[in-house]
């Protein structure tokens, strides 16, 4: 499946449009990984405990957005928009959202 954050791919027609799709993931995070985020934080640096888990629910809810793209019956996701916030209690929440298109000529 084709996704891209662009309104349309070029050389390739839209034949249809499906409809908005979405995926999200929240996930949580735990002592252990938030007590060395704050000694990265401290001593400077980057989080890698972190980013993997955004790396994480950036897949999780791209992939849920792909799926519900198929069952539409398309074979592309076009102008997707991914969303990032943080929830109380340490949680994380990932959303991608996108149209679900089938494109005429899928690369």
């Amino acid at each position: 499946m084709l996704v891209t954050t662009t309104p349309s791919v070029e050389g390739q027609e839209i034949e249809r449009y499906h409809g908005v799709v979405t995926g999200e993931a929240i996930m949580g995070a735990n002592v252990v990984r938030d007590f060395l985020a704050g000694i990265t934080d401290i001593i400077g640096g980057r989080s890698s405990a972190y980013e993997n888990k955004l790396s994480e629910g950036r897949e999780i809810a791209i992939r849920e957005m792909e799926d519900k793209a198929r069952r539409l019956g398309a074979n592309a996701v076009v102008g997707v928009d991914l969303d990032f916030e943080t929830l109380r209690d340490g949680m994380m929440m990932c959303i991608a959202t996108g149209t679900a298109v089938t494109i005429k000529n899928k690369l």
